[in-house]
């Protein structure tokens, strides 16, 4: 059975999500909120636009297992 493909775009999304997760509960929270903001992350000016709001929509579906018990206060 072949393999599924990943797009590029979805690769890229889902390297860039690991690499944020690995950081931390309340560092999600903070990437999150930058995100929104709009801030520049290192991590994240390779994307696309929609790479963009792809990596915060998975970020944030990520983060709802946790709830905001673990955000910075």
């Amino acid at each position: 059975m072949a393999k599924p493909l990943i797009s590029p775009d979805a690769a890229r999304i889902d390297a860039c999500v690991e690499v944020l997760c690995q950081k931390g509960c309340r560092a999600v929270w903070g990437t999150i909120d930058a995100m929104e903001r709009g801030e520049p992350l290192p991590e994240t000016t390779h994307l696309e636009a929609t790479e963009h709001w792809a990596v915060l929509d998975e970020l944030k579906n990520v983060m709802a297992v946790y709830g905001r018990s673990c955000a910075p206060k």
